[in-house]
Parts: structure tokens; sequence; C-alpha cells
């Protein structure tokens, strides 16, 4: 049985720290929720990226386990974008603008206007502890709105 597309794609450098985290954080508070919402995560520009030791991101694992998240075993690879997984994510979520916003139009053209564009700072700008904190507070609106999409798609029931 084939698996379901995303809903949501996050979309980072490396796919191994800012992206990373929001898949496995939201795909975690989706299930807690009760939501059906599934995510997944991939990088702009993972081939360019030499600094990443290891499948995911030491501040990343910290960050889900001060959660009491686990990150889910095996852990894998950062994976590169592909147009293919442009296309089958029904939202696409780029965690910093002024990244990724000239990485996905050098990369992906024609692609800017269907992404929505959050502003998380990277290490090399903001603490990881920081990152984490607004990356989890933008995850959980994502939640909330979605929550409040699928109910709101809901048929009502002739009792109320």
């Amino acid at each position: 049985m084939k698996a379901s597309p995303p809903e949501v794609l996050f979309l980072c450098t490396g796919n191994y720290f800012r992206s990373r985290f929001a898949e496995i954080l939201f795909n975690h508070r989706a299930a807690a929720l009760g939501l059906s919402h599934l995510a997944d995560s991939r990088g702009l520009a993972v081939d360019l990226v030499d600094w990443n030791v290891g499948p995911i991101s030491a501040y990343a694992l910290q960050g889900l386990e001060l959660r009491g998240i686990p990150p889910g075993d095996p852990l894998r690879y950062p994976i590169q974008l592909r147009e293919s997984d442009l296309l089958a994510a029904r939202r696409v979520i780029a965690v910093k603008e002024a990244e990724h916003r000239p990485l996905l139009d050098r990369r992906f053209p024609g692609w800017c206007g269907r992404v929505e564009f959050w502003h998380v700072d990277d290490i090399d700008c903001a603490r990881p502890e920081d990152a984490l904190a607004l990356l989890e507070r933008e995850v959980e609106q994502l939640l909330r709105r979605l929550g409040a999409e699928t109910r709101a798609s809901r048929p009502r029931s002739a009792a109320g």
C-alpha cells in the first residue's frame, strides 16, 4: 500500500536542523491532536551543505528530547528537494524567507508563489533553543489552522 503524500512539506537549506525538527514535531503533535495530517521535510541545497554530521542535528535531537518527542528510528539522512516533492505536497513551508526564497526561485522557478515563508533563523544567526522555540510556535499555529480547517470541512449532523 502506497503512503499518501504529506499535507505539509517543510523546507530548509540542508534538511538537517530546522525542517527536520519541524517535521517530527508536527507529526507528533498532529497525532496527539487526532489530526490525520502528515508532514515531511526536504533541503533546498543539501548538495551544497558540507557541515552536517550524521542524519540530524544534535540540536534538533536535544530539542525533541526536551519536549518528550521520540525522533524516530531509524533516523534518515537529509534529502534533497525535487520538484516531485513540491507537486505531491498540499502545503509547502520554507522556514526562513530571506534565506530560502532566493534558493527556491533559483532552483525551482515559479514555485515561490505557492510556498508559505516563515522567519526562523539558523544557528549562524540565532541560538538553537531560540530557533526551536520559534519553530514550535509556528508549528502550533499551523496545527490550530489545520484543525480549524478540518472542523469547518466536516458536514454538520442533522441533530446539531
